[in-house]
Order: C-alpha cells, then structure tokens, then sequence
C-alpha cells in the first residue's frame, strides 16, 4: 500500500508521515528539495529559483519519487506525492498560515516576519512551478481522501484520524 501525504510549507506533512510510517512499519520516502539544496550548498531558497530555469530539476526529483514509492508499503511525504505515485490513499494536511510560518520560524531558526514571507513564496512558487510543468494545481483539493487540519489537531491526534480513514477505506 501506498499512503500519500501532501501538503504546503510547515503543514506538518514530514511529522504526520513518520509517525504514520512508524506505526505501520512502512517506509518513509521523504525526499525534499532542502536536502538537493543543500548537497548542492546552496540556500533552499536560490535552489528553487535554480528549478523555476531548470525543470529537470522537478522531473529527476519525481521520477526518483516514483521510484522510491513504486515497490509500495510506504507513506510519501512531499508536495507532488498524491499525484506523482500510485497512492491508494491521498491525505491532505492543511493549517493556517502563522501556524505554518511559526512552526518554520522556530524549525529554521528564522523571525516570524520572514517565515510569513518564507511560507508564502514558496507556497507560490511551487504552486506556479508545477502548474507550468504538470497542470497540477497544489491548491486544488479535489483528488484527496480526506484532508485534516493540522492547526488544531496535533500530531498523535492526526495520526488516529488518518489510521481511521485507513481502516474506513479497508486499505
């Protein structure tokens, strides 16, 4: 089985997928554009713009998505997982804006003010740049199972809703 979790910036996508992951004894397959940002030495930031000129970048990154996911007993966790692999469950984790900016704040050590700024270009960057590349619109929560509010749910409490939609889909 394969269980996509998607979601924007700071959603909570990566902890709810671990903690999904954990519980069932699935792998986790969490590749981000932070870690090839970071391979590469540059700031996450310059490396997107670096994707916007290049959309290799995106179809490499995808297609070792599809790869990693396709022997399947795993939880993907990343903005394209629901779309790019063959999920028989998509999940979308949502929360409000200053809830994802703090939670980036405090993770990337950053003022709130920047991470409000931070959140927001690239929550629109990503959007722009899979809607030129693959008519996917992240916004759009149509091919969904379910989405789950991560701004007043926390994270074991998440974990027991999706577990439920699970059982309730008899997956």
């Amino acid at each position: 089985m394969i269980i996509a979790i998607s979601g924007l910036t700071g959603s909570g996508k990566n902890t709810l997928g671990g903690l999904l992951a954990k519980k069932l004894g699935y792998r986790l397959v969490c590749p981000t554009f932070k870690d090839l940002a970071a391979r590469e030495g540059i700031p996450l930031m310059e490396f997107q713009k670096k994707a916007t000129k290049d959309p290799d970048i995106d179809k490499k990154f995808d297609a070792l998505l599809k790869e990693q996911a396709a022997a399947g007993n795993c939880v993907v966790t990343t903005w394209l997982g629901a779309w790019m692999t063959n999920a028989d469950i998509r999940i979308k984790v949502f929360a409000p804006l200053e809830t994802r900016a703090k939670r980036i704040a405090e993770r990337d050590n950053m003022g709130l003010k920047e991470a409000i700024k931070h959140v927001k270009t690239r929550d629109d960057d990503n959007r722009k740049r899979y809607m030129k590349l693959y008519k996917i619109d992240i916004y759009d929560d149509s091919d969904f199972d379910a989405c789950v509010n991560a701004g007043i749910y926390n994270p074991e409490q998440l974990l027991d809703i999706v577990q439920s939609i699970i059982e309730t889909k008899g997956c």
